[in-house]
């Protein structure tokens, strides 16, 4: 299996590209603000063919160029329905004088097309695309439509490769505080989506390093408050700093 990562734009966002070997079909993972350039490079350098793109979720660093690289190679875009919205307006809730200036676009004049072929994500379904399985997880609280995808992986000491967006990161969780972000509902994504899975999985994130649920489960201070006591009321206390 072929994967091909790379933080692009001035949030870091990471893009990933996966193969089944150079040659072949391959899906583009989250190509958000100047992602469209080191996809063409990755895509030229391995001899790929994109057919699909996905979205963990609609945030503006995980989308911006999915329009751009989903017509440039014909592919098929696939969000979560709850968060389809944010494919024309990636800033709802967030004013365009605020987004204007967080961007250095003056005026806050962003305009958002969806894509010409846009499918919709369902909990627990099955992808297969490029010659590879995804499957597909909800895990809201970041943003309704919050997902993972997890993919086998062909190696004695890693059964899974999850790609898990702004749900997890080496040592936090996504932020919550932003439009369409709940805790309570992170937490349960957290307990019932990672805290389920094996050890040896390992998780690519929307932003930061790589990492693997055994690591995050023994040494993440989220996931240590959420096994020590998962009837506990109130929110973490270490400090959430990962996500747009």
């Amino acid at each position: 299996m072929l994967i091909a990562g790379f933080p692009a734009g001035p949030w870091g966002t990471n893009c990933y590209v996966a193969a089944t070997a150079a040659g072949a079909e391959c899906v583009v993972v989250d190509p958000g603000k100047d992602a469209a350039s080191g996809v063409a490079e990755v895509i030229r350098e391995h001899r790929l063919k994109p057919v699909a793109v996905l979205l963990t979720h609609g945030h503006i660093d995980h989308m911006w160029s999915v329009t751009p690289v989903a017509g440039t190679y014909d592919a098929t875009a696939w969000i979560h329905p709850a968060d389809r919205y944010r494919l024309i307006d990636p800033l709802a809730g967030i004013s365009r004088e605020s987004a204007a200036m967080m961007l250095g676009m003056p005026g806050g004049k962003l305009e958002f097309t969806e894509p010409d072929d846009v499918r919709e994500l369902a909990d627990g379904v099955d992808l297969e695309l490029a010659g590879l399985t995804f499957v597909v997880d909800h895990t809201p609280g970041h943003t309704e439509g919050s997902v993972t995808f997890r993919t086998p992986y062909d190696s004695a000491d890693v059964s899974e490769v999850m790609f898990s967006g702004d749900l997890l990161f080496e040592g936090s969780i996504g932020r919550t505080d932003l439009p369409g972000g709940d805790h309570p509902s992170m937490l349960r994504s957290l307990v019932t989506k990672v805290l389920t899975l094996p050890d040896d999985i390992v998780v690519l994130p929307g932003h930061g390093g790589q990492t693997s649920i055994g690591r995050e489960r023994a040494t993440n201070p989220f996931l240590l408050e959420l096994q020590d006591d998962s009837d506990r009321s109130g929110s973490p206390t270490a400090p959430i700093t990962r996500g747009l």
